[in-house]
This record gives structure tokens, sequence and C-alpha cells, in this order.
């Protein structure tokens, strides 16, 4: 069944004729901003999420394939957010000391549930910052909520919900750098390995990305979306880890999330002068951190240029042109790979380490290669997958996340380990 007029004010949905895809169930963006609205006054309840649910289950087709495709992955969608809201429901019953619903004004583990994954994902891209950590800022996520139920007495209401989760969500962060102590280093030469002329860049051996689709969008959070974007970038996030912790939390809390300095102070216990003074410590040293293009940020994304600079790179090592890869880096093109221990600066270096794991003429050589598209930090990436001399499968090698400079040439890579594939919607093996 396909409803024929908008959920929010009842008016007849646009005709579909000569259009895909899935049938909005609004008439407008307006409509979408306002149900949007409406679900996070009514803490997106687990009734609701269970009739919306049902509705995207009634409203599959088997054809075309790519309607099927579209509807299921919004139903998948759905259905994990339900799944988070169960486990949250679970864990903080278990965690409760009575059965049932909890004391008068308290929140219940359902409602709890409900308001928590509301807003787990930009507490997420929170934790994730503090840290530049993935896997980290996926515990500290856990940990957060499981705070935020044992302090459920101090919420004093919905409307402070968001502040209130920061405030736990980045102490949180503060105890767990306490414990790891974790300080950025430099790159060290490899024996026998070139490394260019270049300056050894920072190490931070827990860097991972973000996959794009995991940021808040547009439509949740209207008015810090392109910020959550910018402030995401790789050089973002390594340079905002050299700010000892505290300093970072002030930075990220104010100049961020736009937070007020009283808030601020609040969340981290300090004096408005203490905030304030640590905030006018970190920005020097962020911008020292940061390279020149990057010191004043932008809104705009990946242009079409360099989409199509990243299709070449694809092409290019899957045809092993060493000419057309020439091309398209920066001479003064830089890679890193954390956590392991190589890195280059110069486009000379880095080419003379990738030709002998590309060429078949080498006894170095890796295997063939193939690339997926993929976004990662408000960036392009790519992810790269290798047949090994002997078989048949590709499996998932690394992913590289680009850094372009004013003329589209590539001028940093970034290189991961795979196991976060998943992460970014990417098989394991082709």
């Amino acid at each position: 069944m396909v409803a024929e007029a908008c959920a929010v004010c009842r008016k007849p949905l646009p005709g579909r004729k000569g259009r895909t895809g899935r049938t909005s169930v609004y008439c407008s963006a307006a409509c979408r901003q306002k149900a949007y609205r409406e679900r996070q006054q009514a803490g997106a309840s687990v009734q609701v999420l269970i009739e919306d649910v049902g509705r995207r289950v009634q409203e599959l087709v088997p054809q075309p394939a790519s309607v099927l495709y579209s509807g299921v992955t919004e139903l998948s969608a759905a259905v994990a957010q339900l799944r988070r809201i169960a486990r949250v429901a679970r864990d903080s019953a278990n965690d409760s000391v009575t059965s049932g619903r909890v004391t008068e004004g308290l929140l219940g583990e359902s409602d709890f549930a409900a308001l928590t994954e509301s807003h787990r994902r930009e507490i997420q891209v929170h934790c994730y910052r503090m840290t530049g950590s993935y896997d980290d800022a996926e515990d500290l996520v856990q940990e957060t909520f499981l705070r935020a139920w044992r302090a459920r007495d101090t919420f004093e209401g919905r409307a402070g919900a968001r502040t209130w989760l920061y405030r736990i969500a980045t102490n949180a962060c503060l105890d767990f750098q306490r414990r790891t102590a974790r300080r950025p280093q430099r790159y060290e030469p490899v024996p026998g390995m070139n490394h260019g002329t270049g300056e050894a860049p920072a190490r931070l051996t827990w860097l991972q990305p973000y996959p794009d689709d995991e940021l808040p969008s547009a439509e949740e959070q209207p008015e810090t979306a392109a910020v959550s974007r910018e402030t995401l970038e790789l050089v973002f996030l390594a340079a905002i880890q050299h700010l000892p912790p505290r300093q970072r939390a002030v930075l990220i809390l104010r100049d961020v999330l736009g937070l007020t300095a009283a808030e601020t102070a609040e969340a981290l216990g300090l004096t408005v002068a203490s905030a304030n003074s640590a905030l006018q410590r970190a920005r020097p040293t962020l911008r020292d951190h940061l390279p020149r293009q990057r010191a004043d940020w932008s809104a705009t994304g990946p242009t079409e240029g360099q989409r199509a600079v990243l299709q070449r790179y694809m092409a290019a090592v899957e045809h092993l042109d060493f000419a057309a890869m020439t091309d398209l880096l920066s001479k003064d093109v830089t890679l890193t790979m954390p956590p392991n221990p190589f890195w280059f600066t110069g486009r000379d270096a880095l080419l003379d380490f990738i030709r002998p794991n590309l060429d078949p003429a080498f006894p170095t050589f890796l295997g063939h290669w193939r690339h997926l598209p993929a976004r990662a930090n408000g960036q392009l990436a790519a992810g790269g997958y290798v047949r090994r001399p002997g078989t048949n499968v590709y499996r998932a090698q690394v992913l590289d996340v680009l850094r372009f400079d004013d003329d589209d040439r590539v001028v940093e890579i970034t290189s991961f380990e795979p196991h976060l594939f998943p992460a970014f919607g990417l098989p394991l093996r082709l």
C-alpha cells in the first residue's frame, strides 16, 4: 500500500509520472523537517518505530530491482535503529535494581532508550572527534549511555537532553584519555626505505576513518551538518589530537558544537574564566598543526573534478598505469599508513614504494587490484581489494582516504587497514 497524502499536512502527494524510486511520504522538505522535529519532541517512541517498520514492509515491491534495493536499505536502517533501542533498553533494565518502571519522575527503560537513540549518531561523532578512533567512539557511546542511565535522576527534561548527553560523553572521553595517555609522535625512518626528503609527519597510531554514511544528515541536524563534515576531515582530527584533552574538549564544545562558555564550563566542571583561557590556548595550537589551506574552513564538499580524479586514481592502480599515477599525484604528496610505521613524502618516494608491489615483473608483486569508491570524514576514499597470484578472490586490503590541493591533485593519502570496511558498506571480498 502506498500513501497518497502527505503524512504531515495530509495534502496530496506530487504525481509520480516519469519518476523512479520510492514514493515519498511527505509533500515537501518543510513537512519532512516538521515530522523530524515532532519525532524528536516525542522521543521517537518504540511504538512509533515499530509502526514505521511495519509501514516500510508494506511498501516493499519486488520490481524493479533498484526500487526493491532502496526500500530494503531504508527498512534495514529502521530495523537497526529499533534493535539499538532494544539493546539499550535491555542493558538499562539489567543495570536497574528494580523491575518494571522505575521511581516516579525517572525515565523508564524504553523511554530512556528512545531518548538516547535519537542522539546516538551525534554523540558518536563527538566521541570520535575527541579520540580520533572509530572503534573507541563506538565503545564510548555505550559507556555514555550506561552513565546516563545511572545518572538519569539528574536529567531535567527533553529540552536539555543534548547538552546533558554531551556533558556525560565528554567526561567519559576525558576519563578514557587519562587511562590511555596517548600522545602524537613523529614517524621514524625505517631502515632500507626511501621516505623522501620531506619532514616526517605526525604519527597517530590510533587514528581511524569515519564513514560518511553515519554522519548526521542535514535533515537530522540542519544547522550543524556542514560543520560536522568540515571538522571531521582527517587533517582536523590529526591536528586536535595535539591538544591536551581538556583543551580539546573545550575547543570542540565551543567552536564545533557551539555551546556557550557557561555551558562548556559546567560540562567540564570549570569556571568560565578557565574555560575561556583553555580555548585561547587551544586555537593557536590547532592552527599551527593545520595545513595552510585548511586554516580557514569552508562548507564545500568534494568537487566534480576531485571525483573524476578518484576514478582515474582507481583505474590507474588497476591497470598498473604508472604514468597516470604520476600525473594524479602532487609533487609533495604525503602517504601515511596508521597504525603501521610506513610513511613517504614526495611523489618520487611514493612511486618507488608502490611500483615493486604493483608491477608483476618484481618478486614483491602483491597481486591485481580492484577498487570501490567510498566516502570517509567528508573526503573521497577508495576501498582497495587484492587478488593475490594463484587465487580468484579479491580480498579487502586497504582504505585510501584522499586529500586534494587547489589543482585537484592528490596531496595526501592516508591508508587504513581493512577491518572497518563493513562500517563503510564495503564487502570484505569481491
